[in-house]
This record gives structure tokens, C-alpha cells and sequence, in this order.
């Protein structure tokens, strides 16, 4: 078999390197390198291990005959044209595995924080103001969570929270009797009637993309929190002000955002940007549910598992 050579274009943890070498796959390690850079370069390799540098669209593909497989060192795969690769027989691995538990603690205490208001009552300490009634709060125990998605960070999340006695439910729309000791399966329409606290843990796709608007908010029964650690198309952020500013949406959590280089927000998305920014029910962090020091080197070892046990079976082959 002619060995293969991939190209590493993001930071990832050397342990990476290792399940390469068990592979007998070489490597160049440029995570230094532009994006213009790493297209140019990509029609020499095989394989391709990439976060987020760019996306690997048809155009792209299109232009490395050589390549047999990526791997995306994380969970989304939105930056790829997985549809595209099928039909090219690319094998596409990536790691979701490897970040559900951080996800999962993110969720939890994101949940937590949002029903004990602890990010606005530690603002308004540190500035001498002292608001003990205002700042009551709810016991999670006595709640409804509606996870949407069930997949590794869904089931993660329902894991955790099991511990504290609430209730929790689950919809997902690719999955078929997934109803288990932490989570019951039920419809979009029960989980809209009965949830407290709604959470995201699915892709970004067609169906997804701009689901949580308008329609999605009116249709959930009774005011809610919202936390999304999945990613922030899903979330219409001008819907979300609305809800949030008419009390439907009683908080959110949000570690993803439609648009998270700020630096390039238009001015409309800048508008939305300033209204959560000033909501006091709003938690916003940079995307790092999921990003831990023990997921950073999880999700490589996933990864490299994952690509050791394509390559042994081509050599069976």
C-alpha cells in the first residue's frame, strides 16, 4: 500500500501525532500557515486535518484528486461539504466524543447560573449594589428541561443534569427510540408545551439553520430560558431580543453567535449584538463550551482513533 501523507493546518495536541505514526500516515504540522496557504498546498496530500481554518467546498475538493479522507478536530462539520465528499468517497472523521463532557458541564452551569441570576447579582455586588430579593431564584429541581438534539453532547448533558431531579425530556429528528433512564423522548410539540429551560446540542444545517426564530419562541408554551452551546446560526439573535425584551425568553446563555469574528459585524448585527449585551438576563462567552484543556486532548485522541482504524482497513483491504 502507498503510504499517505496528510497536511495539520489548526493547533491540535501532538498526542495527534502519535495515532499517525501507529497509522503509518505522514504528516506536515502548519497550523502557522494562511488559509490561502493550506488550499495551495492541498492538492499534494492525501488527508487534511483541519478546526475551522476555512471551508472545504466543492471548489476546493475539487482540486485535490489525491485526497482520501479529513478529519475535523472537533464536533460541527458545518465548515464542510459533507454531501460533496460522499460522493467523492472521502472518508470525513471527526471528534465529537471527545468535548461532550465539557459541553455538558458548560450546559449545567449555564442552567444554573441563568435561574440564580449569579452573572447579574455578581455584577451589581461588584459595583456596591446589594439586591438580594430581586436576585431570587428557582431550584432546577422543579423544572423542565427540553434538550433539543441527543446526540454525544445531548445524552452528556441529560447524564449530568439527572443528578439534580428535574425533569427532562428530549427531542431529536433523526433519532428513533432514544427515550433512556436520564431522558424521555418526546415530540417538538410536547417539548414546546412542557419545557422550562430549552437547550441546543444539534448541528448546523439546512433544516437548523435559523430555526430558533419567531414562529419557534411563540410556539413554546410558557416563558423560558434558552442556552445554546451548539452554534449560533441556529439562533436568530433579532428574534431572540424581541423574546427577551417581551419577557417570553426569561434568559439566555449563549457561548456561540451568528457571527463571532465582532470585529466584521454590519451594523444590523451589531444592533443585535448591543441588545444582548445589554440585557442583564444575558450570558454570552466565546465559544468555549467545549473547550477545555482535557477536550483539547481528547478530541485529538478521538480523532486519531478514529483514522487509525480507516487505515487498517484499507491495508485488510
Amino acid at each position: 500500500m502507498v503510504s499517505l501523507k496528510c497536511l495539520i493546518v489548526d493547533d491540535v495536541d501532538p498526542v495527534l501525532f502519535e495515532w499517525l505514526n501507529k497509522s503509518s500516515i505522514s504528516y506536515d504540522y502548519k497550523p502557522e500557515w494562511s488559509a490561502e496557504a493550506c488550499i495551495k498546498e492541498l492538492p499534494s496530500y492525501d488527508g487534511i486535518i483541519i478546526r475551522s481554518k476555512f471551508i472545504v467546498d466543492k471548489a476546493i475538493i475539487d482540486t485535490c484528486p489525491r485526497l482520501k479522507f479529513i478529519g475535523r478536530a472537533g464536533a460541527g462539520l458545518d465548515n464542510l461539504d459533507t454531501e460533496y465528499l460522499e460522493q467523492k468517497n472521502i472518508a470525513v472523521f471527526h471528534a465529537s466524543e471527545g468535548n461532550k463532557v465539557a459541553v455538558a458541564e458548560q450546559t449545567v452551569g449555564f442552567i444554573l447560573a441563568l435561574l440564580n441570576n449569579t452573572v447579574r447579582a455578581n455584577t451589581e455586588v461588584k459595583n456596591g449594589i446589594w439586591k438580594r430579593e430581586e436576585n431570587r431564584g428557582y431550584e432546577l429541581a422543579n423544572l423542565t428541561v427540553g434538550l433539543i438534539g441527543y446526540g454525544n453532547m445531548g445524552k452528556e448533558t441529560a447524564k449530568r443534569l439527572s443528578s439534580f431531579g428535574c425533569k427532562i425530556i428530549a427531542f431529536d429528528k433523526f433519532k428513533r427510540n432514544y427515550s433512556c433512564k436520564d431522558a424521555e423522548q418526546v415530540s417538538l410539540e410536547t417539548l414546546q408545551l412542557k419545557a422550562d429551560i430549552i437547550s441546543l446540542h444539534i448541528p448546523l444545517n439546512d433544516f437548523s439553520n435559523g430555526w430558533i426564530d419567531k414562529a419557534f419562541i411563540d410556539a413554546v408554551a410558557k416563558p423560558f430560558w434558552l442556552v445554546n452551546t451548539s452554534r449560533g446560526k441556529i439562533v436568530k439573535l433579532k428574534d431572540l431580543n424581541d423574546a427577551l425584551i417581551s419577557g417570553k425568553v426569561k434568559g439566555a446563555a449563549l457561548d456561540v453567535l451568528e457571527n463571532e469574528k465582532l470585529s466584521t459585524l454590519t451594523d444590523v448585527q451589531k444592533t443585535w449584538f448591543a441588545g444582548l449585551c445589554e440585557n442583564k438576563n444575558v450570558i454570552l462567552t466565546p465559544h468555549i463550551a467545549g473547550w477545555t484543556v482535557e477536550s483539547y486532548k481528547k478530541i485529538s485522541i478521538v480523532l486519531g482513533e478514529k483514522i487509525l482504524f480507516w487505515a487498517n482497513s484499507l491495508k485488510s483491504n
